[in-house]
């Protein structure tokens, strides 16, 4: 019985609807719904009615979510100058803006405190990403400290 039953937000995705206008059609009789404790449940047939359409099967809303993997990280650097950090800050940032890597996307945030010289590399995302900027970042620290 589950498996031709849908959620308000299944059918909002489905016909490119807000959740709200979806609620407010089964709300005014216009979408024909069952109410489940506090949530609708729209049957499959009652929608391909609605929208006179088949309607696809409709997807558990566990098998429809797909993994996502994200990294955290912060780096610290200790004893830099206002200069290096703009240098630092704008070479980082420069390479974080490419397009994203295998679907992988990357934030970075550069927070200084200038009092105590002290640079926060704060950045989020993708495991390979994140992996790459932060072999990019101890690079360029590297060759700024010996050369």
């Amino acid at each position: 019985m589950s498996a031709s039953l849908y959620s308000v937000d299944q059918v909002a995705e489905l016909l490119g609807l807000h959740v709200k206008t979806v609620r407010n059609y089964v709300r005014d009789g216009k979408l024909k719904a069952t109410r489940i404790g506090k949530q609708y449940r729209i049957a499959r047939a009652d929608l391909e009615k609605f929208t006179g359409t088949a309607a696809p099967s409709p997807v558990r809303e566990e098998a429809a979510r797909t993994r996502a993997v994200e990294v955290s990280a912060v780096v610290q650097v200790e004893a830099i100058g206002r200069e290096e950090v703009s240098w630092l800050a704008n070479t980082i940032t420069g390479h974080s803006l490419g397009p994203p890597q295998g679907g992988e996307r990357l934030r970075v945030e550069n927070v200084y405190d200038e009092e105590r010289a002290v640079l926060r590399i704060i950045v989020h995302g993708g495991p390979g990403r994140c992996a790459a900027l932060l072999e990019l970042v101890d690079t360029l620290l590297k060759e700024r400290r010996h050369g």
